[in-house]
């Protein structure tokens, strides 16, 4: 059974108030390569972005987006705010005495060298990676040198929030939680399936799935007592539900996009 207060979210409200409060708890537990990754289609970022300046507003930090274009939009929208907004590579020193921390928001692996060399120049101050897409095979290759930058720098992120809905399932962590596998058990309904030790690969989640597969169509027929019981205690082993994720997650991207 998955933890009490480890769920997946039914709304992309939620689930950015699940990922700021995995940002602040790995924070405090010393990490400063942070990475939060919400998989889902069409996605806005500056707008999320706009929600996790929130929670860093006692500190003085700056926020990064790929390009300067995109920097200036976000800058506009947000009503030319106090704190530095740019883009990758535009500043000639990113890195000051007095920062605190740097929101680095929905990098590619076209910048992935840009972000190394902001992270290695951070040193020791948080650096917290919002919806990252920084290992595209096509770019990032899959020998030597991109076997190095893995080991290197991509290895030393903590990926502390992640949820990814797929066909009949979701990917889901949040940290400190561990992974997880979750099955959509009807339209919009899910099911907590399995914790994982690491981030599942998509042979890793088939393979959790299938091997359940029985006990759902168990559950299904009626059969959970018999199929689920322990000999020992007699207990009958049920999973907690979480509706709506998709469905939430479509509406309010409909709302943002409005």
């Amino acid at each position: 059974m998955p933890p009490l207060s480890s769920h997946i979210p039914s709304s992309l409200t939620e689930a950015t108030e699940q990922a700021q409060s995995a940002v602040q708890a790995a924070l405090q537990d010393g990490y400063t390569r942070l990475q939060v990754e919400m998989v889902i289609p069409e996605i806005k970022h500056q707008p999320i972005a706009e929600q996790f300046l929130t929670i860093f507003a006692d500190q003085q930090f700056k926020v990064f987006f790929p390009d300067a274009g995109a920097a200036a939009l976000a800058r506009r929208d947000w009503q030319n705010p106090d704190f530095v907004v740019r883009g990758l590579g535009e500043l000639t020193e990113p890195i000051e005495a007095d920062d605190d921390l740097y929101l680095i928001v929905n990098p590619s692996s076209i910048e992935v060298g840009s972000v190394e060399a902001l992270c290695n120049e951070a040193a020791d101050r948080p650096v917290v990676l919002l919806n990252p897409q920084l290992e595209d095979v096509a770019v990032v290759g899959i020998g030597y040198a991109a076997r190095q930058l893995r080991e290197r720098f991509l290895s030393q992120i903590e990926s502390c929030y992640y949820v990814r809905p797929l066909d009949n399932a979701a990917v889901y962590r949040c940290y400190p939680g561990p992974w997880q596998v979750w099955r959509e058990t009807a339209p919009g309904e899910y099911e907590w399936v399995s914790d994982v030790a690491s981030k599942p690969s998509g042979e890793d989640i088939d393979r959790i799935l299938n091997a359940t597969n029985d006990t759902a169509e168990n559950l299904a027929n009626g059969e959970a007592s018999r199929s689920n019981s322990s000999p020992n205690t007699g207990k009958t082993k049920t999973n907690p539900r979480k509706k709506g994720l998709l469905a939430e997650l479509q509406q309010f991207l409909k709302a943002l996009s409005q």
